[in-house]
């Protein structure tokens, strides 16, 4: 304490370690399969790690790179918006390299949000999205999906009534990371059409964009009205399974690019120089890397979901992510914190409670994530080692 005042500041005393953190540790500790944390156990693909190698020894990057990102990078970010959605965007205007996704969120709530001002994020959300709001001093008001029928659903008269007159923004993201929801063109129309009636902001994460294995992602500013009012931030750690590199960008009107850049500027200033010019190669790599990537991914959805279902759990198969949740109810079991916490012990995994990923944590609390990121081998070895759940 100083002068009777708490060290921390008051709008992040809700936020302690992550439970990343957490878990991560956790799983060190008891030597057990880390299901929890969204990292793959495998680098990207070998010629963009080249790339960035060249791109050391050559100099390239290795001083400051221009505050936007390396042209080359902002060339390949508006290539692949053409090539993949039909979106026009100027590389020189219209694009700003981040330091990862969470950056780019970070430095749009920051540029974006007065104090005062209600952020509409569904829930359960990443958790990063409830520091920036309270950072940004902005108010967040959580729309809560729920499962049904297998899957988690929006819905759209809640989504709809969470708009008052202090709503600003709409953060949303779909590929919804921790649920595996892909929101449809329907969905999606109305979210767009929503905001354009309510004259609303949206900042949309999409760093799942690759990762879809039922349905398609639309990216929300495709939509009538919605390019001059939607930030769409995408990253190369999902999509190269280069998490390390922390490589984001955001995509937007001149107008709000120079507003994220505004914040932006005061955070990291610049980062990542070299892995710019390695991500540029990577954004232009052929449709066959992305169609391989989806394709892994979807038979290692297939098998963990399938080896959950066996050890007793709901499985809620995820449409997109690399993310599965499971209801623990089935095994007897109510609270995800605890059952988390002891399942190293149990069986040697490690999985997240969904619940912290919830302002409504009793609307969480019988769900529990896992990450399918990881090589076929430690999935059938953790799918060996869950099966003991069953017994217990």
């Amino acid at each position: 304490m100083t002068h009777g005042r708490p060290l921390l500041n008051r709008r992040l005393t809700e936020f302690g370690t992550t439970i990343f953190a957490e878990m991560s540790a956790l799983a060190v500790r008891t030597g057990s399969i880390n299901l929890g944390q969204g990292f793959p156990d495998t680098d990207g693909p070998e010629e963009i790690r080249e790339a960035a190698v060249r791109a050391l020894r050559a100099g390239h990057g290795n001083q400051y790179p221009p505050g936007p990102g390396v042209p080359e990078l902002r060339s390949a970010v508006t290539e692949h918006q053409r090539r993949h959605y039909g979106l026009e965007y100027d590389p020189d205007t219209e694009v700003l390299v981040t330091t990862g996704a969470t950056e780019a969120v970070a430095a749009s709530l920051l540029a974006l949000l007065e104090p005062g001002d209600e952020v509409i994020a569904l829930e359960p959300y990443y958790d990063s999205y409830a520091a920036c709001i309270a950072m940004a001093g902005g108010t967040r008001v959580p729309v809560t999906l729920r499962p049904d029928d297998g899957a988690y659903r929006l819905d759209l008269d809640e989504l709809r009534a969470a708009v008052t007159p202090r709503t600003r923004l709409i953060l949303l993201n779909t590929p919804h990371n921790p649920t595996g929801t892909v929101l449809t063109r329907d969905e999606l129309a109305a979210v767009a059409a929503l905001a354009c009636e309510r004259d609303l902001l949206v900042v949309t994460d999409e760093v799942y964009e690759h990762l879809v294995f039922e349905g398609e992602h639309i990216p929300l500013a495709s939509f009538p009205g919605m390019r001059e009012r939607t930030v769409t931030v995408s990253s190369a750690g999902k999509t190269f399974s280069l998490t390390g590199w922390k490589i984001g960008w955001i995509t937007a009107s001149p107008e709000l690019v120079t507003a994220v850049r505004s914040a932006k500027q005061f955070l990291t200033y610049v980062s990542g120089g070299p892995f710019q010019y390695a991500v540029a190669d990577a954004l232009r790599l052929p449709d066959s890397y992305f169609d391989a990537l989806r394709e892994d991914l979807r038979a290692k959805r297939d098998l963990l979901s399938a080896g959950l279902t066996e050890a007793g759990f709901e499985v809620y198969e995820p449409a997109g992510t690399y993310f599965v949740t499971t209801d623990i109810r089935p095994l007897g079991e109510t609270d995800g914190f605890a059952f988390c916490r002891a399942l190293p012990e149990r069986c040697g995994v490690v999985a997240v409670p969904n619940a912290v990923f919830y302002d409504h944590r009793e609307q969480g609390a019988p769900f529990v994530r896992f990450a399918f990121c990881k090589r076929t081998d430690v999935l059938t070895e953790a799918v060996s080692r869950l099966k003991g759940l069953r017994a217990a």
